[in-house]
């Protein structure tokens, strides 16, 4: 007789579920994030809060094409969404622990879109940094459990490891952009707008490469891990903030040649940790997979 692929004691019902969950919550990130684009009458994340979300907001904030990274990581979430109700996905119990915690990724992401569509600025701005905050903590979870549990296949590799990889990096990118937005509005600055009484562009300079560093020292400590995912996200992003600071209506040239930089030393120290010779992050084990 053949064996059945659910657990004893399980039912395929309750082997299906997680599977299902984690569907629903890749179509809720899709479906916000077409709100986000300005379909279905939504506003555009660009234009929304007030312009503090767009390109030319902050002294960090990226330009428009950065946020093309979003087509892969949400085509990667949707692979993984389809790969868990295959029988290497459903069996996965490495999978059994990261399924739930990807599920909240794509939630709170949806739940970001739709605070950032909330007209005011005084409530879209905090409420969108405090979701992003938390999706920040749930995606560095998920990359403990990637890093401390070896990936059962390519494809497991490829949707789970470097779609969560991406997203990772790319949020730290995001997080940074959404705190300078919410310090700038508490400031009382329009989007674009130097600090008040001070010589235009000499502290928004500053602060901006100090953010900047902030990130690229970000950057280096994820190299130790030598996953390449999260760095190529994180240096997609600085290398989207140099383009914008390079010209556009917020040009700062200085804050353009740093991010650059920034990139450069987060790709470097990637790098020098995946070739370097010494022993690689420790990972336990995988025990025999059984279905989840």
């Amino acid at each position: 007789m053949e064996q059945s692929a659910i657990q004893p004691g399980g039912s395929p019902r309750s082997a299906l579920a997680p599977a299902v969950l984690t569907a629903v919550s890749a179509v809720a990130a899709l479906a916000f994030a077409a709100l986000g684009s300005g379909a279905f009458g939504g506003t555009p994340v660009q234009d929304a809060a007030g312009g503090y979300l767009s390109s030319s907001a902050t002294p960090v904030s990226p330009a428009t094409q950065a946020f093309s990274i979003w087509s892969v990581v949400y085509a990667g979430l949707l692979g993984y969404a389809v790969w868990q109700f295959l029988p290497a996905g459903r069996a996965s119990r490495r999978q059994r622990t990261v399924r739930p915690w990807a599920a909240a990724s794509m939630l709170l992401n949806a739940a970001w879109l739709w605070a950032a569509q909330i007209p005011s600025p005084a409530i879209s701005l905090p409420a969108t940094f405090a979701v992003m905050l938390v999706l920040l903590a749930v995606l560095c979870r998920l990359f403990a459990l990637h890093l401390g549990t070896p990936a059962g296949s390519r494809a497991e590799q490829f949707l789970s490891d470097g779609t969560f990889g991406l997203y990772l990096g790319w949020i730290c990118v995001a997080t940074v952009a959404n705190a300078a937005a919410l310090i700038g509005f508490g400031l009382g600055l329009r989007p674009g707008d130097p600090a008040p009484g001070l010589p235009a562009g000499l502290p928004s300079e500053a602060a901006g490469i100090i953010v900047l560093a902030v990130v690229a020292g970000l950057g280096v400590a994820i190299a130790r891990t030598r996953r390449w995912a999260p760095l190529a996200a994180i240096a997609w992003g600085l290398v989207w903030i140099a383009v914008a600071r390079w010209g556009g209506p917020l040009a700062m040239p200085t804050v353009g040649t740093a991010a650059a930089v920034a990139a450069v030393i987060v790709l470097g120290a990637g790098a020098a940790f995946r070739f370097r010779p010494g022993r690689r992050v420790p990972a336990r084990k995988t025990p025999r997979e059984a279905p989840a």
